[in-house]
Order: C-alpha cells, then sequence, then structure tokens
C-alpha cells in the first residue's frame, strides 16, 4: 500500500532510512540550502522553492499554479512501491498542505475524509491555504478542498510537527 510521510526537516534523515522511502518533496523556503538524504535519487527529490505565507509579501516566494503543477506530475513520476515523504520546514503548514493536495490527486475519497484524516493524524497541521486553494483550481475541485481544509480549522500550537502518515487506500 502506498503511503506518504509528513515530517519537519529535523526529522527528514531518520524518516527517509525508517520508512525505506524513495522519493522525497522539500518545501522550503529560499534561501534554504536543498539537501537530499543520499538513498534519494536526485531525480526522485522535487524541491519546491516557496514560502509559507498566502499573500505576497516582499522578499518572499509565494505558492503559484506551477508549483502543484510541478508536484502532480512528480506524483505522476512515483512509483508508490515505497513511501514518499512530503517536509517542510516545520512540518505544519506546507507539508500537510502537499499531502493533502497529493491524496487529493491520487484517490477518490471525497475531501472532507481526506481533510478529516488529516486532523485526526496530525493536530498540529494548519495545511497552507494558499497552497490547498492552488491544488483545488488546478484539479477543479470547485471549492470543495478548500472548504475541506477549513471545516477542519488551526491545528494546536506547536514549534514542530510530528511525523505523520497518510495512506493511499
Amino acid at each position: 500500500m502506498a503511503r506518504l510521510y509528513v515530517c519537519p526537516l529535523s526529522r527528514v534523515e531518520e524518516v527517509v532510512t525508517t520508512t525505506g522511502a524513495e522519493a522525497l518533496v522539500s518545501l522550503l523556503s529560499p534561501p534554504h540550502g536543498v539537501w537530499r538524504p543520499a538513498s534519494i535519487a536526485a531525480e526522485r527529490h522535487l524541491a519546491l522553492g516557496v514560502s509559507d505565507i498566502v499573500g505576497a509579501q516582499d522578499g518572499q516566494v509565494l505558492a503559484q499554479e506551477a508549483h502543484v503543477e510541478r508536484l502532480l506530475a512528480f506524483l505522476d513520476r512515483w512509483e508508490r512501491a515505497r513511501p514518499l515523504v512530503i517536509h517542510c520546514y516545520a512540518g505544519i503548514s506546507r507539508s500537510p498542505a502537499a499531502a493533502f493536495v497529493s491524496l487529493c490527486a491520487l484517490t477518490s475519497r471525497p475531501e472532507i475524509e481526506i481533510a478529516k484524516n488529516l486532523r485526526r493524524l496530525s493536530p498540529s497541521a494548519t495545511p497552507n491555504a494558499r497552497l490547498v486553494a492552488l491544488g483545488d483550481a488546478v484539479l477543479a475541485r470547485q471549492g470543495r478542498m478548500v472548504a475541506a481544509i477549513e471545516s477542519i480549522g488551526r491545528g494546536v500550537e506547536s514549534s514542530e510537527g510530528e511525523v505523520f502518515c497518510m495512506e493511499l487506500a
């Protein structure tokens, strides 16, 4: 069964090693250097340089549709035999949003079901609203993804999220 693991930057190497992951998605604000564990081949690592913001700010990189399209294209190439790890700096906003978009794209489950499962698995997750809205637009979900994430509300305050796993089945 294909699995997506979500984690903060500080736990990437541990999660990749313990899960046997074959693919990695990094969502970090420039100019963070992009680091990849040796066990992940370069072609199986997607680095998206986006800031954790929902509106334009000087000196920051606002997520665009092209970022979501790159994520979806990467997911199409993921063989799913081994796990995929998605991370951002804290594992609270960008990576849960990317995992939510990924599950919406890869499964036929209702958006609300995926969002409720995300909340159950990660009480601290506060998926980045900009990434969710872009995913909703690219996947033509007519606002269902946005509404689903809004329905679970903001996560509990935390400086770093815990590792969690979402299954595709």
